[in-house]
């Protein structure tokens, strides 16, 4: 048992890792991923990203090309950390096919896996239209486990996967339960190092969930639980989809729907700007960041999520017009030893969330968005 994710994450890291270090994760992703190795010294290196995630192409790349004075003289990465469902901040889900690649990859260069799947068993039914009918849900909870797409451990034959899940994404947010599963090495170090650090997760939250898994619901009725909210979560994904649809400009708006989790991912056409070339990427970000709270929204700047974060380089102007200017970008807590290899963003995302909110505030939050890039393209 775990006291979370981002707690199992953290012992990961200290078992794993020496300062020095460089880890492989997703070009976008969980900010207190990056945030958690930053004080042990350990860089994060971001791998690009499509529809389905992190490209294991790009990762056989980096490790193929990996070149130690070009990263602070940081050793070829042989750790990378993954959300493979629902990934925050992007959405993506990695297909089984994908999965089987990037292992390929892993094993080829010797690379553990850290797979963090929050997000796993909330993976929806397929997105249809609006003026399609929504589809049922799975009729017994062997077609809902066999729908599930198949995870890192459950491929792995060399023992060289973590994956740490969470009881706060499909319980209670509160909890601060979760669990790993690895090879019953991993596992012994795992405890002698909870052992000297958190010890156990709460002995309220393990009775607790104990009394409702076990004597309330039982294994049935937790997997009934778990296909209830699997329908919540297509209802809001959709929901949040078609008022997209509707309500936001699609000359420079668009995005993919998202198969798992609870995240939007939108990508901006930021080059339609009027200003662009005088502006450049990141003032036009934080131009659409601030018109939308002056409408009473709230989305996260994609740049927020960047691995490769606080990197001075040149800004996106370049991509335009060839000026070089020196601008930040990404996560503000991390300090990378990778930074000369670091390459400024030339895209423009913001994340918005539909976990929380009832659907109705959710369609007047998009709509306040679609505002915002109205007035800041003057469309």
């Amino acid at each position: 048992m775990t006291v979370g994710s981002t707690s199992a994450l953290d012992h990961a890291y200290r078992m794993l890792t020496t300062r020095g270090e460089c880890i492989l994760t997703e070009e976008y992703t969980y900010p207190t991923a990056v945030d958690t190795a930053a004080p042990l010294g350990v860089t994060c290196v971001g791998i690009k990203m499509d529809s389905e995630g992190l490209l294991p192409s790009h990762m056989d790349s980096i490790l193929m090309t990996w070149d130690p004075s070009i990263h602070g003289g940081a050793p070829k990465p042989w750790l990378l950390y993954t959300i493979p469902t629902g990934q925050n901040p992007t959405g993506a889900t990695q297909s089984e096919q994908r999965r089987r690649d990037i292992y390929r990859v892993a094993q080829k260069h010797d690379v553990f896996i850290l797979e963090d799947e929050p997000y796993y068993f909330l993976q929806m039914e397929p997105y249809t239209k609006s003026s399609t009918p929504s589809p049922p849900p799975p009729p017994c909870h062997e077609e809902f486990l066999s729908s599930l797409v198949p995870s890192f451990l459950s491929m792995d034959v060399d023992g060289r996967v973590i994956r740490m899940d969470s009881f706060s994404k499909i319980i209670a947010p509160g909890s601060r339960m979760g669990w790993i599963t690895a090879s019953a090495q991993i596992v012994e170090r795992y405890i002698r190092q909870s052992e000297l650090s958190t010890q156990n997760p709460s002995g309220i939250a393990q009775i607790v969930l104990y009394k409702l898994l076990e004597e309330t619901w039982g294994h049935g009725g937790y997997l009934d639980w778990l296909i209830h909210i699997r329908m919540q979560y297509t209802r809001r994904r959709d929901n949040i989809c078609y008022a997209c649809e509707r309500l936001l400009p699609r000359e420079v708006a668009s995005w993919k729907e998202p198969d798992a989790g609870m995240f939007h991912w939108i990508k901006i056409n930021w080059t339609s700007h009027p200003q662009a070339v005088h502006k450049g990427m990141l003032a036009i970000e934080e131009e659409i960041f601030q018109a939308s709270i002056a409408r009473g929204v709230l989305l996260v700047k994609g740049t927020f999520f960047r691995a490769e974060a606080d990197t001075p380089s040149t800004d996106s102007n370049s991509v335009l017009n060839g000026t070089k200017t020196v601008e930040y970008y990404g996560n503000n807590g991390a300090v990378a030893a990778s930074h000369a290899a670091s390459k400024p963003p030339t895209d423009m995302f913001f994340r918005t969330t539909f976990a929380a909110v009832d659907e109705e505030k959710i369609v007047e939050g998009i709509r306040r968005f679609g505002g915002a890039l109205r007035e800041v393209f003057g469309l």
